[in-house]
């Protein structure tokens, strides 16, 4: 088969096709024929030796992945040859062939193709395990994500908005900001233009906000306390400006603030199967009536992952950007 392999670590041009022999699902896994992969910023971190692979998992990147299901290890059940299904993987995405486990393999939504399917998997997941499971969003309450033109942005906006929360965003432009107003956001504030703490405090009549997911970390992090609420949840999934913030704890206390997070790649695979089964109940019927979306910026042939990554890292993209095969 044809994959995408990273040799050394480096700019977007270290990602070069190779042949690799076609792997065999074991007991608990399936083979699928790769259709389509989403790009994610693990992959760019991947790339640069920033983010390697779990033990077990694939040297080639890509953590999610739809296509056709070509051959079943000795324990599947609940899935047959030829079924067209999205799965999220621990890596080997951008490739011709990629191996995931049967229990993290999900259908594609009705009249959605596989290649819109493949954008579904990584934020979806992350989406709901930590802004429902972990952060407990309830309806009527308020999320505040940044970077909400994302492909996890705009996820958290359309799955917050579904379970009636008010949902507020940052973003980088003003067509970004009109881009996630228009997919639902109730405010989004322009981060280069505008202090989102003030906004913030506008917005709420300075109650705060009831769940903050943030991947930005480093100096976003005591700024984003001031504008949570009393009793509020702070999820951190990626830290893009740095690891490191000087915290004052004093607000933490008084407002009774709870601060978490978590990274998924690397989770057991009977956690993820537990997020699969929820967003299999209470998602996919969403997704299936075309209530929720996913929103798909642009797509590059396998060989030009290379492109994709640039893209990602130029950060001019609304959404996801897809690899197809």
């Amino acid at each position: 088969m044809i994959a995408i392999e990273i040799n050394e670590s480096g700019t977007p041009e270290v990602l070069k096709p190779t042949e690799r022999p076609i792997p065999s699902p074991s007991a608990d896994q399936v083979l699928i024929k790769v259709a389509a992969a989403g790009i994610n910023r693990p992959d760019v971190m991947q790339r640069k030796g920033l983010y390697p692979p779990p033990p077990g998992a694939s040297d080639i990147p890509g953590l999610e992945i739809a296509g056709t299901v070509e051959a079943i290890g000795e324990n599947p059940t609940r899935l047959k040859e030829g079924d067209q299904v999205c799965a999220l993987v621990t890596g080997g995405g951008y490739a011709e062939y990629c191996l995931a486990s049967a229990d993290l393999c999900l259908p594609i939504p009705k009249n959605m193709s596989l290649i819109e399917a493949a954008a579904l998997p990584e934020a979806f997941f992350t989406v709901w395990s930590n802004v429902f499971d972990r952060a407990r969003l309830s309806a009527g309450e308020t999320l505040f994500v940044h970077g909400g033109s994302s492909g996890i942005g705009t996820t958290a906006i359309q799955l917050g908005k579904a379970f009636d929360a008010k949902v507020f965003v940052t973003a980088g432009s003003e067509a970004k900001c009109r881009f996630c107003t228009e997919l639902g956001a109730d405010a989004a504030i322009n981060y280069n233009e505008q202090d989102f703490v003030e906004e913030v405090r506008q917005l709420t009549g300075g109650n705060g906000v009831d769940v903050m997911l943030d991947m930005i970390g480093g100096d976003y992090f005591p700024r984003n306390l001031k504008c949570m609420a009393f009793d509020a949840r702070l999820v951190q999934i990626a830290v893009q400006r740095g690891p490191k913030s000087e915290i004052d704890l004093l607000p933490i206390m008084l407002k009774r603030l709870t601060i978490t997070g978590s990274t998924l790649r690397a989770r057991e695979t009977a956690f993820k199967a537990d997020i699969a089964r929820n967003l299999l109940e209470q998602v996919w019927p969403l997704l299936d009536y075309g209530q929720i979306n996913p929103i798909i910026h642009a797509t590059f042939p396998l060989a030009e992952a290379a492109k994709a990554h640039a893209l990602m890292e130029s950060s001019q993209h609304i959404g996801k950007i897809i690899l197809t095969v």
